[in-house]
């Protein structure tokens, strides 16, 4: 059974012959190993569609998601980090965001837009884990504390979604300071009545999550998003005993009292406009605590191209 068996030894195909899958064509589940192409995919949010695993996104995809047709308005895109304490670790501390910024093509860990979603006016500040670890300096407490000042001063739903390690040691403390003045802020706009909704992606840690991350009127998540101060492998070296199964996944925060509720990315914008509509008959309501902005509200500018 010659088809069974090479007869032929020292055959070879050559190179311009071979076909080989280009890169990027296809998506492999780390959970459930379920493969699909990434067209797929993309379609479903970067979410599996077998088993709901949320891969980690950027901030221009959930823009993308979040803003009709991809359209907004980019708030304060050019803030970017100085170094008040010439810090250096394994390199300088200037070169180490310079070097970040040429591999990302970002500015810092979070960028801040405003536009309609679902036909609602809203102002979104998204992190990116990419730009050293989401970790939060003053440029991330600064684009965030202006874009509240925005949505305070237009009275538009405030929207945070937050992915971060926590403070950024390179600044050492003005990143802690950066607690203090977006907490501020926000209470400034609880005291106006615009609606704020934190969501919290994975991971959510340390000063991110001590301040603006679980300050919402409601605070949301992802599915098995990591949700904690210290990170769970410093937690039990610290006190030297194993940690409940699923401690400080999303739905163990849920499940003890720290979240409002779950949600799934590919339901997010449909959620989110559900629960700014319902919000929208307490705009008259006495004592009324998160009215949504109402007919008279400035509707913000949209770009006229998708922003990038």
């Amino acid at each position: 059974m010659a088809w069974f068996k090479r007869e032929e030894k020292g055959i070879n195909t050559p190179t311009e012959q071979k076909k080989e899958t280009p890169d990027g064509l296809w998506y492999k589940c780390p959970e459930c190993k379920t493969v699909a192409t990434m067209a797929e995919h993309k379609r479903l949010h970067f979410v599996c569609g077998h088993c709901g695993h949320h891969d980690r996104i950027d901030a221009a995809d959930y823009f993308d998601l979040l803003f009709d047709e991809g359209q907004f308005e980019e708030l304060n895109a050019d803030l970017t980090s100085g170094d008040p304490l010439h810090f250096v670790d394994t390199k300088a501390y200037p070169q180490r965001v310079a070097a970040t910024e040429k591999n990302t093509g970002l500015k810092d860990a979070v960028r801040t837009a405003h536009g309609l979603s679902d036909g609602q006016p809203l102002v979104v500040a998204a992190m990116d884990f990419k730009f050293i670890g989401g970790s939060m300096g003053s440029v991330v407490g600064e684009k965030i504390a202006r874009a509240i000042d925005y949505a305070r001063q237009h009275r538009v739903p405030f929207l945070m979604i937050s992915r971060s390690g926590g403070a950024r040691m390179m600044e050492a403390g003005y990143s802690l300071m950066q607690m203090a003045k977006t907490s501020a802020k926000l209470a400034l706009l609880s005291e106006a009545g615009v609606p704020y909704v934190s969501l919290l992606t994975d991971p959510t840690t340390g000063g991110v999550t001590a301040s603006f991350a679980m300050l919402g009127d409601f605070n949301i998540a992802e599915p098995g998003a990591l949700i904690g101060f210290a990170g769970p492998r410093v937690i039990k070296e610290t006190i030297g005993k194993d940690l409940p199964k699923g401690f400080q996944s999303a739905e163990f925060v849920l499940e003890h009292g720290f979240l409002d509720f779950i949600v799934d990315r590919r339901d997010l914008k449909r959620r989110l406009a559900d629960l700014l509509h319902l919000l929208r008959p307490a705009a008259g309501a006495p004592g009324a605590a998160v009215p949504v902005a109402g007919a008279t509200a400035a509707a913000p500018s949209r770009s006229p191209g998708k922003a990038r």
